[in-house]
């Protein structure tokens, strides 16, 4: 049996590297390292595989998250509302901003924003709203954007986890995650389910104007060389990094299929299993398996970390997204972010541990590793 990864990259890139050699050798004999014609290239397949006007590449995810706030024009003390429990750079670029992160509660089955609790937490400060897709699957953005559009209050879509995700609304129309919103985000990084050989990032939109303020934001502000309109940064996208992405994006739907058949060879090796809580698929939308996360449902204490410990002695890689939330981190101690009662995140960053999940795990691997979790509880 072959090594098990939690995520395995060198395996995929052997299947594909007669193509991503060949187009990184392509960049470096043209000298493009900077917004070559790939980069071009890429964020016209991704636009068009999105079905969305614009796709506006960046150096990271943290960035697209940074210039979509920056472009909303928000204010110091401005509100941010997005959830505890996800990865901190969602969070992270709104404490950078001066602006103040405002965290809601999570639904217990899907793990993202829970809608009533982000109801509750508008304010009259409240200037953007920041689901997070996570794990692969969508936030019930049809809910979020009935909220959002009452209140008049813009919505970037954290898809850095689920891209080619569909969320599929009442009418029996879909769209992809991260296409609802005011505008979308995502990240690049090479564990992504759309990921490059390094850093690397990109925003989305279907507002013209918008996308034209992204586009100066990313590019120090300038709409014209040596012309700054607006105070900006400086994020771009290498043109290697494109290269390997328009590789990758032709496999994206394959990949995601294989992702599918993992977790529902997981899902049947542990159902009816009396703690062991399988991930919740919600009806209004296709999970695409960023991870596969389980809940393990008991009390008893470091269940979860004893079992993290026993499974990596048994050469099963696992990891805990994440162990400790937002508003429990000391970064936002300046927010009161400790006063928050969030007693679902708090419960799941105590249960949660997801297992090897990626397109090149094989059926002696999966029974191996549904094994040896199984075993443990025996």
């Amino acid at each position: 049996m072959r090594a098990i990864q939690m995520v395995d990259l060198k395996t995929e890139y052997q299947r594909l590297k007669k193509e991503i050699d060949t187009a990184v050798i392509d960049v470096i004999e043209s000298a493009a390292f900077i917004n070559g014609k790939p980069v071009q290239d890429f964020s016209k397949a991704l636009a068009n595989y999105l079905d969305v006007k614009h796709v506006i590449p960046c150096a990271n995810g943290t960035d697209a998250l940074q210039i979509a706030m920056m472009a909303l024009d928000l204010q110091p003390g401005d509100e941010v509302i997005t959830p505890s429990f996800t990865y901190i750079a969602t969070t992270e670029v709104v404490a950078l901003l001066r602006l103040k992160p405002v965290f809601a509660e999570v639904d217990k089955q899907t793990f993202n924003i829970d809608v009533d609790s982000l109801r509750k937490a508008i304010t009259p400060k409240t200037k953007a709203i920041v689901p997070v897709h996570l794990y692969g699957q969508s936030c019930d953005m049809e809910a979020i954007m009935q909220i959002a559009n009452e209140h008049n209050i813009p919505v970037i879509e954290d898809n850095a986890q689920s891209i080619g995700g569909d969320y599929y609304f009442k009418d029996g129309t879909s769209k992809k995650a991260g296409t609802i919103g005011t505008m979308g985000t995502t990240s690049f990084y090479p564990a992504k389910n759309l990921g490059a050989y390094g850093d690397g990032g990109a925003m989305f939109t279907n507002d013209d104007a918008l996308a034209q303020k992204l586009t100066m934001i990313a590019n120090h502000g300038q709409s014209k060389r040596y012309y700054h309109d607006v105070v900006g940064c400086n994020s771009r996208l290498d043109t290697i990094q494109a290269a390997i992405l328009n590789i990758r994006l032709q496999q994206l739907d394959k990949n995601i299929a294989a992702r599918i058949s993992v977790a529902d060879y997981y899902d049947n090796a542990f159902k009816d299993h009396s703690i062991i809580q399988a991930p919740f698929r919600a009806k209004n939308n296709r999970h695409v398996f960023h991870q596969y996360t389980l809940i393990l449902n008991s009390d008893k204490k470091d269940l979860r970390d004893d079992l993290s410990k026993y499974l990596s002695d048994k050469k099963v890689p696992n990891m805990i997204y994440y162990p400790v939330p937002g508003h429990r981190q000391k970064m936002f101690e300046a927010f009161d972010a400790i006063e928050y009662n969030l007693a679902v995140t708090d419960w799941l960053t105590e249960r949660v541990i997801s297992l090897p999940m990626h397109p090149e795990l094989d059926e002696e691997q999966l029974q191996f590793i549904t094994e040896n979790v199984l075993a443990y509880f025996n």
